[in-house]
């Protein structure tokens, strides 16, 4: 897929498979069961997107018809790394793709007194500058949490072009605003929403991700 809305921004291919997958999702009258298992197709399709713009090194295989196949195998060691809590809902579609992958954590809470995002906790894999990251969140709304988790990659030694920021919806605000600090950083996602309503949520958005996918 080559589609490029924005710069560094890849955006699913808008079929009418997609299309229905997150009619369902932002539906509000959707029950829970039903929130997880499409999202986790969503979040399966970026987490196959993102892993086709990993880079690749030429190798050369014998089948068992004694000929030898020209393929391609990955150049590096990838990782997840999830914001906690929502963007642990996509830790397990990277699983279904990558066997026994490594997955770091990082939480963010907005401060009650500043209303700013506040780092309170990190656990990566000690080698995670030597790997490509996947940075897991299902939403991209107004890019705090986001470039504060980037801002940890980066300080720990992971190289801004060797990040990929996976989300379910994000809006141009978010993505400029995120891009601003790393445009370096490749955004995966499945939609473009319009914007932002006065409580800073995605519209149409389809509520708080976290709180459909693991309580309501």
């Amino acid at each position: 897929m080559s589609s490029e809305p924005f710069k560094n921004v890849y955006l699913l291919p808008q079929t009418n498979q997609l299309l229905g997958l997150y009619t369902i999702i932002r539906n509000k009258a959707t029950a829970r069961p039903d929130f997880i298992f499409y999202s986790d197709r969503i979040i399966r399709l970026l987490v196959e997107e993102g892993l086709n713009h990993l880079p690749v090194k030429n190798k050369d295989v014998d089948t068992h018809t004694n000929e030898v196949f020209n393929g391609v195998a990955f150049k590096g060691k990838i990782c997840g790394v999830s914001i906690v809590r929502a963007g642990e809902s996509m830790e397990q579609g990277l699983r279904d793709c990558c066997r026994s992958v490594r997955i770091g954590k990082i939480l963010i809470q907005r401060d009650e007194e500043t209303a700013l995002p506040k780092l309170f906790y990190e656990k990566l894999p000690e080698d995670i500058a030597d790997r490509y990251v996947f940075l897991l969140d299902p939403m991209l709304a107004t890019g705090g949490s986001a470039i504060m988790a980037t801002d940890v990659l980066i300080k720990r030694g992971v190289k801004p072009e060797r990040i990929y920021f996976l989300n379910l919806i994000c809006s141009k605000e978010g993505i400029d605003k995120y891009h601003a600090a790393f445009p370096d950083v490749k955004i995966v996602t499945g939609a473009l929403d319009k914007g932002l309503n006065e409580q800073k949520y995605l519209v149409p958005g389809l509520g708080d991700f976290g709180d459909r996918y693991y309580c309501i």
